[in-house]
């Protein structure tokens, strides 16, 4: 008599286990989204929503992360090409960026300048611990460069990762209005602002709105991951040496 193959229950397993946990974390986020597209209201961001139901899944029946991850991180993957296609606003608006591209750098470098320090000198005042601000001080810029820039200076990446997908959803949900609130109703500026503070996820959620929006927001994404990683290691650590 044959020896039963086990191996093929295990292949099974594996898939099945892949199955569940895509799908379900696909029909989760498609239900918030198009509960949000039904309701109109931005506050229903449905990237939030599904964090809330994941989780408390997750804990509820002694999930790990790590093993949820392993069958789930092809998402991961697709973030990648979803990025690159956040570049076609760009694209659609290169002639008007071409034309305003000396005042955008300015504009981007002296706030995301100021950004470092501010966010350096707060965290330190609030934690005084030196990781802590170095960690919370990248927040705003996309996971991969922040994360490689915190174990540079020596940050906390679990931290940084926490204050970059809350960064993206404040700048997603809330970031328009504050923006209308403030007076500031410029495509433009509005772009701008988005994407050096709220990174992929903001960028995302703002293109829907112009392609204008999308364009210089991803313009602000783009340069503001290469300009943080040229001043952050010369700003944070200078100001920290100042308040030690």
């Amino acid at each position: 008599m044959n020896e039963f193959d086990f191996s093929r229950i295990d292949i099974a397993a594996e898939i099945t286990t892949f199955l569940i946990y895509c799908l379900s974390t696909l029909l989760i986020y498609q239900g918030f989204a198009y509960l949000q597209r039904a309701t109109k209201q931005i506050w229903l961001n449905p990237m939030l929503l599904t964090m809330l139901v994941v989780i408390p899944l997750l804990l509820a029946n002694n999930i790990a992360f790590e093993h949820y991850y392993q069958y789930s991180k092809i998402y991961s993957f697709l973030l990648e090409p979803a990025i690159v296609a956040l570049g076609f606003p760009l694209y659609q608006q290169v002639q008007t960026i071409r034309a305003q591209f000396n005042k955008v750098m300015l504009v981007l470098v002296s706030s995301i300048s100021l950004m470092l320090a501010v966010n350096v000198v707060m965290a330190v005042y609030i934690f005084n611990q030196h990781d802590i601000a170095v960690s919370l001080a990248l927040k705003s810029i996309t996971t991969p460069i922040a994360l490689a820039l915190t174990e540079q200076m020596r940050g906390i990446a679990a931290i940084t990762a926490v204050a970059i997908i809350i960064a993206g959803l404040v700048g997603a949900i809330w970031g328009i209005r504050i923006l209308n609130f403030l007076g500031i109703k410029s495509k433009r500026a509005q772009g701008l602002a988005i994407g050096c503070a709220s990174h992929a996820l903001g960028t995302s959620n703002i293109s829907q709105i112009s392609y204008q929006h999308g364009a210089f927001s991803s313009l602000a994404l783009i340069l503001s991951a290469i300009i943080t990683a040229i001043f952050s290691p010369i700003i944070i650590p200078m100001i920290l040496s100042l308040m030690a």
